[in-house]
């Protein structure tokens, strides 16, 4: 059995090659071994992107957010994918959440 980075590898280079809906499937694949596979839940909320499945989209992007709550990043990227999907208000949720954590990391940064 493949590990899941070689899962993610694999999934990637399907994408690469234009075969979209088998990288879904192959990162599907992934999460069934390690649901918490953050990486797996990013590249998802792309690929459904995409595709034009919002909701799938956002779903793995809040699954990201979830597994990563202190990268700001994970947060920009959902209030993105909200965006795009026409849901401004969990939109800007996300940014608050994106600028809450990023001022954590901030504050944890600094020496007293």
């Amino acid at each position: 059995m493949p590990t899941p980075e070689q899962t993610y590898d694999e999934a990637i280079a399907l994408q690469q090659d234009g075969k979209l809906e088998e990288a879904v499937g192959r990162l599907h694949e992934l999460l069934e071994q390690d649901p918490t596979y953050a990486l797996a839940h990013a590249a998802l909320s792309v690929f459904y992107g995409k595709l034009q499945k919002h909701d799938e989209a956002i779903e793995h992007g809040k699954k990201v957010c979830e597994l990563e709550p202190a990268d700001p990043f994970s947060f920009v990227a959902l209030s993105l994918l909200c965006q795009k999907a026409g849901r401004l208000g969990e939109a800007e949720t996300a940014l608050t959440q994106a600028r809450q954590a990023q001022m954590s990391a901030y504050e944890g940064g600094k020496s007293d």
